[in-house]
């Protein structure tokens, strides 16, 4: 079919229905809702069989809807209604939840019902929930709404469902998410910053400051122990970016802030870890660092356990960006990794992305500082990220393996392709390539890993052509080497046994002098400070050139600012036709 995706942004949902609706055979090309007028030349332009919209913050106008079949996506189940479906499921304690697809009309999420699909609600931040759960059963529920559109199905009327449970709820608002922190338990806590992450946070104050609060993770009683005497509310400890904050019946961490926007304020402040907004305050309090090698319930952004032979470094930033600081400390704990005695070297990831790259917010806030510059730490980042991928790829001693739990987009992707294998599960989606960011050129020794792995030919498509690839695409072309699960359940355990499995292979010491060998061999033909001093010359002049293109690209993404347009790779057909080629296709 020829399917219209129509939606507010090429957000998460959106890129994974993409690369599994054009993996089908399907005809995809998007558009974002900016105005009714831009959406309906989409659609005179595309003249869509279908048109499928995942993510979308107004509704879709009358003259669209009334000619054409709209299946839209709503992240609540059967009868839910109203705004905020997940931050309600949430702050409600559901045990299940899910995504029902409906035929768009007149009334708001009360259209008949073309498919639904439910998960089991688990806890964990609303975004987590979102990129996980929600997009998983939102690609089963449209992928059966497609198949019974084009088997001439009808949908059913929601009068005619059966055990409806959902209902109607108004929007949430800061009223319903307060927090008191007196008398609410840690558990309480949790929720409703969970509840509110990535969009909007928790509005609450910190140091005296208002602002609204995200990021937030439980604390042991071992954490907070030495602080017992103090009262709910009080800040009493700092852990890597983060702070330690009292509750009725224990503390929670809180990673990230955001300050209320002010009257002096000429843009909207950036998402950032609370020890960037309050450098003097954190520096002030007692540090409670996390041992690398510690229990599971010590929360911390870097982890390193072992099982056998193998060792397992986990790396969970949040959003998946990774600054300066974090790209030191992790190139710090893969060396103390290769000093262990492991044979096997699993790097793990965060649990919603392996890992994103450079971190841009805190870039742009190196713009508005007066002794620094965006250029200045964007150059001081890819440096880091470089150093952290030059400690993976020189690893001989070991095998090591990338295991993608979540999704890898630019710099993080070819951080992932440093290791000798790469593994993902099929929900996983991979944007590996850096032109989205200005006409970014890229570093992380990519010009070195991927044509290594797929070729010149398909290295220059991939860089082109911008386009998401599902992890099936990606191990169709040797990008990575095996999709071992449908869903990230259970893909830790079984990536566990297989790196096992390696570690106690007869042939093992065959692969590591093979490995041993091809890096030598590499080497001689080309240094890596080849590779990286050339990929360095180019982002050089896109940070200090006179393109200003990285920085105005990098300042729309982290302040949001509204797409006027709709990057012409993704909508076909406002580009003439031609020859697709490429490997997403």
């Amino acid at each position: 079919m020829k399917i219209l995706l129509l939606a507010h942004s090429f957000n998460s949902l959106t890129q994974r229905l993409f690369v599994e609706l054009r993996g089908r055979a399907h005809e995809v090309s998007v558009e974002f809702d900016i105005a009714d007028s831009v959406s309906e030349e989409a659609v005179a332009l595309f003249a869509p069989d279908l048109i499928v919209a995942p993510f979308l913050k107004r509704a879709i106008p009358a003259s669209i809807w009334q000619r054409h079949v709209c299946l839209v996506v709503h992240p609540g189940i059967v009868g839910d209604r109203g705004p905020s479906a997940l931050d309600w499921a949430i702050m409600r304690g559901e045990q299940e939840w899910g995504v029902t697809v409906l035929q768009a009309n007149a009334e708001m999420d009360g259209g008949d019902i073309w498919a639904q699909a439910v998960f089991p609600m688990r806890r964990a931040k609303k975004s987590g929930l979102y990129r996980n759960e929600v997009t998983s059963a939102a690609v089963r529920a449209v992928l059966e709404a497609i198949a019974g559109f084009g088997s001439g199905g009808t949908p059913l009327p929601l009068s005619l469902a059966t055990n409806v449970r959902g209902t109607f709820h108004a929007p949430i608002g800061q009223a319903h998410r307060r927090i008191n922190w007196s008398s609410d338990s840690s558990t309480a806590v949790l929720t409703k910053i969970h509840a509110a992450d990535g969009f909007p946070g928790v509005l609450d104050s910190l140091f005296g400051v208002a602002c609204y609060l995200y990021d937030a993770h439980a604390a042991t009683r071992q954490a907070w122990a030495t602080f017992a005497d103090a009262a709910p509310g009080d800040v009493v400890a700092r852990r890597d970016h983060a702070v330690l904050r009292r509750t009725a019946d224990g503390a929670i961490w809180i990673g990230h802030a955001r300050p209320v926007q002010t009257a002096d304020d000429a843009d909207k402040p950036l998402k950032l870890p609370v020890a960037d907004w309050f450098a003097a305050q954190c520096a002030a309090l007692p540090e409670l660092p996390a041992p690398l090698m510690r229990p599971d319930a010590e929360w911390g952004e870097l982890r390193y356990r072992e099982e056998g032979g193998v060792g397992l470094l986990s790396f969970d930033f949040y959003n998946g960006a990774m600054s300066t600081a974090q790209c030191r400390r992790l190139r710090e704990a893969v060396a103390f990794a290769r000093t262990r005695p492991v044979r096997v070297l699993v790097l793990l990831g965060g649990e919603d992305f392996f890992s994103n790259g450079i971190h841009l917010n805190r870039i742009e806030a190196s713009a508005h500082r007066s002794d620094d510059s965006a250029a200045d730490e964007s150059w001081r980042n890819i440096n880091a990220i470089d150093d952290l991928t030059e400690e993976i790829l020189t690893a001989t001693d070991q095998i090591t393996i990338s295991v993608l739990r979540g999704n890898a987009g630019a710099g993080g992707a070819f951080l992932a392709l440093a290791s000798d294998l790469a593994w993902a599960h099929g929900g996983v989606v991979l944007n590996p390539h850096y032109k989205n960011m200005g006409n970014l050129y890229g570093s992380e020794y990519w010009t070195y890993l991927l044509p290594r792995r797929v070729g010149a030919d398909a290295a220059r498509d991939i860089i082109s052509n911008r386009f998401p690839l599902s992890a099936q695409q990606a191990c169709e072309i040797g990008l990575i080497d095996a999709v071992l699960a449908p869903e990230a359940c259970g893909l830790e355990a079984q990536a566990l046994r297989l790196a096992a499995e390696l570690a106690a292979s007869d042939d093992f010491a065959e692969r590591l002098a093979a490995k041993r060998d091809r890096r030598r061999r590499d080497e001689a033909e080309k240094p890596l400070q080849a590779y990286r001093d050339e990929e360095l010359l180019r982002m050089r002049r896109n940070f200090y050139g006179f393109d200003p293109s990285y920085h105005v690209a990098r300042y729309h993404f982290v302040q949001k600012v509204p797409h006027a347009w709709t990057p012409r790779h993704l909508a076909l057909h406002r580009v003439p036709r031609q020859k697709e080629t490429g490997v997403a296709s």
